[in-house]
């Protein structure tokens, strides 16, 4: 039987994959995701589901906005996603075939179906994925499985999740239908929450901090131009007036000749 990965395997095929530099700001971000994914994927009792990569794809998603360079998130996530066994195409697909199938349902259905009370012709893979989970023997809880509920919620029924009695509410019926732990699953949808308000602090001064960074080169380039311009301008100036001719003084008059007279 093969030993499962170790975490440093892991993360040595990330970087492998993906060998430019991680932007500070997100690294520990991101490694704390690898971590996480990592820890799930090695554990026996943990299974794979669509609901679970939603929550990945929607954490990589939102804590991985404004990354610059833009173009190294495709590469970040399918390196990510490689390091752990699987591919970026799968949880990519499942995580939207999952979101799809709450297309046009309300919050009541939603709601329905988190109670596995709903009728069988709504919710198509949503409601599969549910049922399967309710029949498992064991189920392997997971920070990023509350995440992709939390995004379900957030489709389908926004207000609720502004509200935070009635997401209080919602958790409470959910935990007691799909067996989760009640307190870790408020707490990880609550530190979510506040780790995306917090990122999206720092993603805004750090966009303030890149902008006032640009004025400043644009300044300074301004400044040089400028300087370079009037050094040009006086350089000319003084050729100029290398290459004049000094003026020559005007010949006087012939004096009259006396014998002329």
């Amino acid at each position: 039987m093969n030993n499962p990965p170790t975490l440093s395997d892991t993360k040595r095929a990330f970087y492998a994959a993906h060998t430019r530099p991680i932007n500070s700001i997100y690294r520990r971000v991101l490694e704390e995701l690898m971590v996480e994914m990592h820890l799930l994927g090695v554990n026996t009792t943990f299974t794979y589901d669509s609901i679970y990569a939603l929550g990945v794809v929607t954490t990589f998603d939102r804590f991985m906005e404004g990354y610059r360079p833009e173009a190294d998130r495709d590469s970040i996530f399918s390196a990510l996603c490689g390091a752990v066994g699987s591919d970026v195409q799968t949880y990519r697909r499942d995580a939207e075939a999952i979101l799809a199938a709450t297309d046009g349902l309300s919050p009541d259905d939603l709601l329905a179906l988190f109670n596995l009370s709903a009728d069988g012709s709504i919710g198509g893979s949503l409601r599969s994925v549910l049922a399967q989970l309710s029949d498992r023997a064991k189920f392997k809880y997971s920070r990023l499985f509350a995440i992709g509920l939390f995004s379900l919620v957030e489709k389908v029924a926004p207000d609720w999740i502004k509200d935070t009695d009635k997401q209080g509410e919602l958790w409470d019926k959910v935990s007691v239908s799909l067996v989760l732990p009640l307190e870790k699953l408020k707490k990880d949808v609550e530190l979510y929450q506040s780790n995306l308000e917090k990122l999206g602090q720092a993603q805004l001064l750090l966009a303030e901090m890149t902008e006032a960074e640009r004025k400043k080169r644009e300044q300074r380039a301004e400044e040089r131009a400028a300087k370079a311009a009037a050094q040009a301008e006086a350089e000319t100036k003084a050729q100029a007036a290398a290459e004049t001719p000094e003026p020559t003084a005007d010949p006087s008059p012939a004096e009259s000749d006396p014998s002329d007279s």
